[in-house]
């Protein structure tokens, strides 16, 4: 069985190596956890999925392959499953549900759960006590008991239940979703150089231990705190189609700021002109000069334009074709020059790709830009993109 888990979890696309295997079978030979499944499923998540993309994944699989399987103490066992089947669902009033008390926690519902199976000896419907249907005891399915355990029923109803058998945990994280700010932030890891920069601030240990062993006395060691040493700077489009986008963007601003210690960004709106701006809610009085932008941050900086590109063609390619103000060059001219300076450039999209080849502005940024340069705003997509930022 085990080996089957295993193979269906390869089935599955999960990333779990033979010597995750190996090391879960060793943990099960040194009886690190009792012999239980619920036990079994905590043990073999944390041994064998290493990312929270998996999980969902893990659950279907072990669901799939367990089902059936249960403790050896696990009163479950021995419910047949025709006093569970379904033929009808019992729905109280709010006042009829305040009549109903409950057995008094945990400890109580276990043992008068036991208790039952040892006493019943046939299927019950509608009841107050015996394990069944649609009925007000504490055990079985589509009824209502302010503290039960739900056996057998497909979904929650009332979500009173304090025990779901066969319960799934966890939703999965597709490569392809919309995240929020945290696991932004995990993907935005992929971008790492470290390096001991500012104030000695952090603990020594090593050097404290080795001070003191040589001067005979304690004597604390001091070190700048290891930082994530890569430069990013970020310029991010507002206003107009990207409107339906913001709290997308915000996300990743929040993510990006928590993440990378040099973070300079700007703001610009459909594609980049002669000047970008700090606050958007005084662009038209305090701009700053775009050539200023790329004389101040060095080509070691790595540049990431965050958009959905999707505007006039005449936006880019002609003078004049700014929808804001009269721009002296076309757009075109001021993202080339930006990819003459910083070689290690991205352009996060958070427009669905499948959407892209339609859009003939999108066209036209990927071919100055690089077509393997921009990615879609999803985790696969800011994982693609840091690692190419990495190299």
């Amino acid at each position: 069985m085990f080996l089957r888990f295993f193979a269906e979890l390869r089935a599955a696309r999960t990333p779990v190596s033979l010597r995750d295997y190996l090391t879960l079978l060793e943990a099960m030979q040194a009886d690190v956890i009792e012999r239980s499944v619920d036990d079994f499923y905590v043990l073999s998540r944390a041994v064998l999925i290493k990312d929270e993309r998996h999980l969902d994944a893990f659950d279907r699989v072990f669901a799939q392959v367990f089902k059936g399987v249960v403790n050896p103490a696990d009163p479950a066992a021995a419910i047949p499953e025709e006093w569970l089947r379904r033929l009808t669902e019992r729905h109280l009033t709010p006042e009829e549900k305040a009549l109903i008390e409950s057995l008094g926690g945990w400890d109580a519902l276990m043992e008068t759960l036991k208790k039952r199976l040892e006493e019943q000896k046939e299927r019950h419907q509608g009841g107050n006590k015996w394990i069944g249907t649609a009925g007000t005891s504490p055990f079985g399915a589509y009824g209502y008991n302010p503290e039960g355990i739900r056996i057998g029923q497909d979904r929650n109803r009332e979500n009173r239940a304090v025990k779901v058998w066969d319960k799934r945990e966890f939703k999965g994280l597709a490569g392809d979703s919309v995240l929020g700010a945290r696991h932004i932030q995990v993907a935005l890891r992929r971008l790492r150089r470290f390096a001991r920069s500012g104030a000695r601030e952090e603990l020594d240990l090593d050097g404290t231990i080795d001070r003191t062993a040589r001067e005979g006395y304690l004597d604390i060691v001091l070190r700048p705190e290891r930082r994530n040493a890569v430069k990013v700077l970020a310029l991010f489009d507002i206003g107009g189609s990207m409107d339906p986008y913001v709290r997308m963007v915000e996300e990743l601003f929040s993510a990006a700021r928590h993440e990378f210690k040099n973070l300079e960004y700007f703001y610009f709106h459909n594609c980049i002109y002669d000047f970008v701006w700090k606050d958007p809610k005084r662009r038209h009085q305090e701009v700053i000069s775009t050539w200023d932008i790329l004389h101040k941050f060095p080509h070691d900086w790595r540049l990431v334009f965050v958009g959905d590109g999707t505007m006039g063609p005449y936006e880019i390619t002609y003078p004049g074709g700014s929808v804001e103000h009269w721009n002296e060059e076309p757009g075109a001219i001021w993202l080339k020059r930006f990819c003459d300076v910083y070689e290690k450039r991205l352009w996060l999209n958070p427009v669905d790709s499948k959407h892209w080849t339609h859009t003939p502005s999108i066209h036209l940024i990927r071919d100055i830009i690089g077509p393997d340069k921009m990615q879609p705003l999803t985790l696969n997509g800011i994982e693609a993109g840091m690692k190419m930022l990495a190299r």
